[in-house]
């Protein structure tokens, strides 16, 4: 019987809309910024990894402050150190390139590569988590629903950009984005969506702090915990995944135990005394002074700085510009005036650390300083009204003499404050409003101390009196959820490939959203269009240039005093710690690493008879 031509008419329509989705589909067993991977579908393990390292042996590790807490997902509790061993993502990243990822839970990507919009996760049928639950779609829609819903507003922000999720069927989940071509958001989906077991935390709360020991698919289970003080992990003998590419030569200690330290101090000690193995120093004094003790002479211990070629990020003194004394551009810009790195470099440092001057120092993505390039400019311009001359010019900066109190630097700083309205009598500063220009700087390091004193003294020379406040890292934590400082000192890291976290980082609404990291408050809507832009770079070259203004627009503003940062890593280890000829790139890749258990046995014997 002949059809209708009406019907065949919508037939045709239907056939004509839908056929470019499928004829544009593929399946590949990367994600990637670049055009080609650097590993092919075949290979068999990252260069970095040995693939023969032996397993076995237990390396012990310090930890600091205290941990109350198992679920590392939330904005409230505190959790213990070494979790991401326990949970897994849907891919794993390689850390000699800038940003590609290869099969972990889920084994292929399925996208369109003209119409980057939607992307197919097809879960690996081998993955199983700890208590032999295979891993489905269903766990990863539980687990993006659950993050995004009920965890730290982190994930909130940084899956922001995802539309719908659709589970297909068991081994097939669907995430629908609400931007085309972004190119970032598919990628940290991938590597920062940590997989949970949905059977599990059916039966446990997932809102709620717990030190009971979680279900989980990495390498690593819980083996025992002292709450508070230590915890330990034990390689998992029905790992599923040992096999994979990503993971030969990985995950090579057979226990893992981190202890807790309150103090530096001890710490240190402890280390010395042999109490735990591996040691990453971040105080210059300390590696200059403190580290030619009799194991370090005699061999039992190395000595070592491995290169770091990873973006610094930014350290520095946080302004809350929620805080109506800092919301004047100049007013921050001359509280910058009083921060003296030169002497703090000279004599606290050693000379051992460059001065941050980007949000991405280290990295190509940092914008390089004086005027702003044209590529970069033509970005901006759109925006040119709303912003700082210094964002096209070039931001300054301060450089001091070196004597610690830099009279030209102060002397500006003046000239900056009165600009402002702010005016001074009987020594002390008044703001515009009249009231008496005093904040405190939070603090959870009494060893920081000594730098944020000479930065007090400074102020006080402007008649800017301060409180330095020291609390338990517990209160720390949480008053930073809530934004209850007036100026902190923060890091805020920075990725090869930036994506979604920046919207964490700096956008209107991780501003309003408390536990975003979004300490300083910025609430700029020139942020906020930068942001979404890069978010959408369709290669890797506009993601540089999209970072760059976005890098030039932070510093102009002033929301952080920057600080400092050393490109290397700086290690201390006992000598029975093994890693492989090739270092990764962009990582330090303890995960690499393997025991020399006779070694270690010797050592452990050396170590007693002290």
């Amino acid at each position: 019987m002949d059809m209708p031509v009406w019907f065949l008419l919508i037939l045709f329509n239907l056939l004509v809309i839908q056929e470019p989705a499928f004829a544009e589909t593929v399946i590949r067993h990367w994600l990637t910024l670049n055009d080609i991977p650097a590993y092919p579908d075949n290979f068999r393990h990252f260069a970095y990894a040995n693939p023969d390292a032996p397993k076995g042996g237990e390396i012990r590790l310090s930890a600091f402050g205290t941990f109350d807490s198992l679920n590392p997902f939330l904005d409230h509790g505190t959790p213990a150190n070494g979790l991401d061993q326990v949970f897994e993502s849907l891919a794993q990243r390689s850390e000699d390139e800038a940003f590609s990822l290869y099969p972990l839970l889920a084994d292929t990507f399925e996208y369109d590569p003209k119409n980057f919009n939607w992307l197919i996760f097809h879960i690996n049928p081998k993955a199983h988590f700890s208590d032999q639950r295979p891993v489905t779609a269903d766990d990863v829609a539980f687990s993006y629903h659950a993050l995004t819903e009920q965890g730290d507003p982190g994930y909130r922000v940084m899956f922001s950009g995802i539309r719908s999720v659709q589970v297909l069927d068991s081994s097939r989940i669907r995430f629908v984005f609400k931007n085309k071509n972004d190119r970032t958001l598919p990628l940290l989906l991938a590597s920062q969506l940590p997989v949970l077991s949905a059977h599990y935390y059916h039966l446990h709360p997932f809102n709620q702090t717990t030190l009971v020991p979680p279900v989980g698919s990495g390498p690593y289970r819980i083996d025992s915990v002292d709450a508070g003080r230590s915890i330990r992990y034990k390689r998992d003998p029905a790992y599923w995944g040992r096999d994979l590419p990503v993971n030969r030569g990985l995950y090579n200690f057979e226990q893992m135990t981190y202890t807790y330290y309150r103090d530096a101090v001890v710490a240190l000690e402890a280390f010395k005394a042999g109490q735990y193995d591996f040691r990453i120093e971040n105080k210059a004094k300390n590696w200059a002074r403190l580290y030619s003790f009799p194991a370090v002479k005699s061999g039992l211990v190395v000595k070592v700085a491995l290169p770091n070629h990873n973006p610094a990020g930014m350290q520095g003194f946080v302004f809350n510009t929620r805080r109506p004394l800092f919301q004047d551009l100049r007013i921050r810009e001359a509280i910058a005036q009083a921060f003296d790195f030169e002497w703090s470099n000279r004599f606290l440092f050693f000379s051992a650390y460059r001065r941050d001057d980007s949000y991405f120092a280290n990295s190509e993505l940092a914008a390089p300083p004086g005027p702003l390039a044209a590529d970069v400019a033509r970005i901006l311009q759109p925006f040119r009204a709303s912003l700082p001359s210094t964002v096209f010019t070039g931001v300054k900066i301060p450089v001091s003499d070196g004597h610690g109190s830099d009279r030209n630097n102060l002397i500006y700083a003046q000239t900056l404050l009165a600009q402002a309205g702010c005016h001074l009598k009987d020594g002390t500063l008044y703001s515009p409003q009249g009231f008496a220009f005093q904040f405190e700087i939070l603090s959870n390091q009494p060893e920081f101390d000594r730098i944020i004193e000479p930065f007090q003294h400074n102020l006080e020379k402007l008649g800017i009196h301060t409180r330095l406040r020291d609390v338990d890292s517990s209160q720390y934590i949480n008053r930073l959820r809530k934004f209850d400082f007036d100026m902190t000192t923060s890091t805020f890291p920075a990725s090869l490939t930036p994506g979604n976290e920046l919207r964490n980082f700096w956008t209107s609404e991780a501003a309003l959203s408390p536990g975003s990291q979004n300490l300083a408050g910025v609430q700029n809507p020139v942020v906020d269009a930068l942001v979404n832009q890069l978010l959408q770079a369709p290669d890797r070259q506009h993601l540089i240039l999209g970072v760059r203004a976005l890098d030039r627009v932070l510093m102009a503003n002033w929301y952080v005093i920057p600080q400092y940062y050393v490109d290397s890593y700086r290690v201390a280890y006992w000598d029975f710690l093994r890693r492989p000829t090739i270092s990764p790139t962009y990582a330090l890749g303890l995960e690499t690493w393997w025991i020399d258990t006779r070694r270690e046995a010797w050592i452990r014997r050396q170590q007693g008879a002290q």
